[in-house]
């Protein structure tokens, strides 16, 4: 059994803008919406273009006269071995909100925190590991090659993980000697406004942080700031587009995290039991609301039905209700247009022609809440829309396939080429598909995210890397000194 809801969560009434959180310029505020029950819980200030000003102004003058670029990169790492240790007293906080205001299961929003911990422990060692000024000499030359941070950062974050997600791209400017405006998405802010409370209380110089939540528009307006050096930014393909073609103005640097429509090989020599029930929920854990999730199953024609019958007894045994149940699997959608989404692309599905095997609406026994149930689909043709197209809800869909180079092109005809995953008991077998598969990250014999080390995406799904030094790196730029 789970307590009634809190009536609010902790809602906040400034903006935290150059590491002080001060009053907003107008009086627009964004309403949270709990998915559980459909009720505002929260509430924390919309930014408008003149606090986005502010906030980059701020930003500019910390990188081009603060202390922050200029610290040592090994005195940058003890402040960020401060703000993980900070975020890490407020998982239980931060999960809870995640959970109230975006509805994920109490264990994954557990797990997204710690993992945002990790994310700026292993920031904190990056200088450790990295070249930042190099000697050369080359026929009838010599000099210095160095690493410089690119300036001013704009971090875009979505709502199905914002600390996560922030926290994979905020570590590594600061670790670099940037400066940083977080925009969290407008859906689920709570989360982020803590994380500007962690960063507050790791004790960063002035105008190096800001956290401003707002809608799209106010975001389109700070990506287009002429004092904004470069973007990080997650999201829709369709959204990155727009940030890429705005970027482009001013020829700013970019990283893109963008949309997914993974596959999942199977290979006709594994049995599912070693492996089934771990790929079922990398497709539709979190309700499926992971750019990485593994959404396309593709098999050996003559094993379609044993792996079809093997999910759905799979999907049957999640419990799906109020994430705030330990027991429950399967929370609600993080918004009311996604259930629609969601339930709208099940319905192209059947008309597409692909056989419904379990789920297929919102779950009978609740009647509040954006949910929809895991849902499963069989006789899926690579070119219908729904196993092209990102549905980004607990949906799965089963393609056969009749030789392995078959299933290595349908895995590969796509538009996205984020994640993956092979299954099979002969290693070479696995490790050569895994290399021909065309995507930025894939797993052999099992499915997970892998925080601190590069992901990012081939293709639609992306351009450049986060985490690890690769994702380090992207935030400088590079300079030739010559000698003479």
């Amino acid at each position: 059994m789970t307590t009634a809801i809190p009536i609010r969560l902790k809602s906040y009434d400034k903006l935290f803008i150059g590491g002080s959180w001060v009053e907003p310029s107008s009086d627009a505020v964004i309403d949270v919406i709990s998915p559980i029950t459909e009720e505002v819980i929260a509430s924390v200030p919309e930014a408008r273009e003149a606090d986005m000003d502010r906030a980059v102004a701020a930003a500019r003058k910390a990188f081009d006269e603060g202390p922050w670029p200029r610290m040592t990169p090994a005195e940058r790492a003890e402040i960020l071995v401060r703000v993980g240790d900070e975020v890490k007293k407020r998982i239980p906080a931060m999960a809870e909100a995640f959970t109230l205001e975006l509805g994920g299961p109490a264990a994954i929003s557990t797990l997204f925190h710690q993992n945002a911990v990790d994310m700026w422990d292993d920031a904190a060692t990056f200088h450790e590991r990295f070249v930042f000024e190099e000697e050369r000499t080359w026929k009838d030359g010599r000099g210095k090659v160095v690493r410089e941070p690119i300036g001013v950062v704009a971090v875009v974050v979505p709502w199905n993980g914002p600390v996560a997600t922030a926290s994979l791209k905020i570590s590594p400017a600061l670790a670099a000697g940037c400066t940083v405006i977080l925009k969290p998405a407008p859906e689920g802010p709570v989360t982020t406004m803590m994380l500007a409370e962690a960063l507050e209380a790791a004790g960063l110089p002035e105008g190096v942080i800001s956290v401003l939540p707002a809608g799209r528009e106010v975001g389109d307006y700070l990506v287009g700031h002429p004092d904004v050096d470069k973007i990080s930014f997650t999201g829709s393909t369709v959204a990155g587009r727009t940030v890429m073609t705005r970027a482009a103005e001013k020829i700013k640097r970019v990283t893109l995290e963008l949309g997914g429509k993974s596959a999942a090989i199977i290979a006709d020599d594994i049995e599912l039991d070693s492996f089934l029930p771990g790929m079922v929920f990398g497709g539709i854990g979190h309700s499926g609301q992971v750019c990485a999730a593994l959404t396309r199953v593709l098999v050996p024609r003559d094993r379609q039905d044993e792996v079809v019958a093997a999910i759905e007894e799979v999907m049957k045994s999640v419990k799906v209700g109020d994430p705030r149940d330990p027991d429950t699997f399967i929370g609600p959608l993080a918004a009311q247009r996604q259930q629609k989404r969601v339930l709208e692309y099940i319905e192209v599905g059947k008309e597409e022609g692909a056989r419904l095997v379990v789920g297929g609406g919102r779950p009978a026994h609740l009647d509040r809440g954006w949910y929809v149930e895991p849902t499963l689909f069989a006789d899926v043709r690579n070119d219908m829309r729904i196993a092209q197209e990102e549905i980004f809800g607990p949906v799965l869909v089963v393609i056969p396939f009749d030789s392995i180079d078959e299933a290595i092109a349908i895995a590969n005809d796509s538009d996205y080429g984020l994640s993956g995953a092979v299954y099979a008991k002969d290693r070479a077998l696995a490790d050569s598909v895994a290399r021909r598969v065309r995507t930025g990250q894939i797993s052999v014999n099992g499915y997970a995210m892998c925080v601190v080390q590069p992901f990012g995406g081939y293709k639609q799904s992306g351009l450049g890397r986060e985490g690890g030094v690769e994702g380090f790196d992207a935030f400088f730029e590079t300079k030739l000194i010559q000698e003479f």
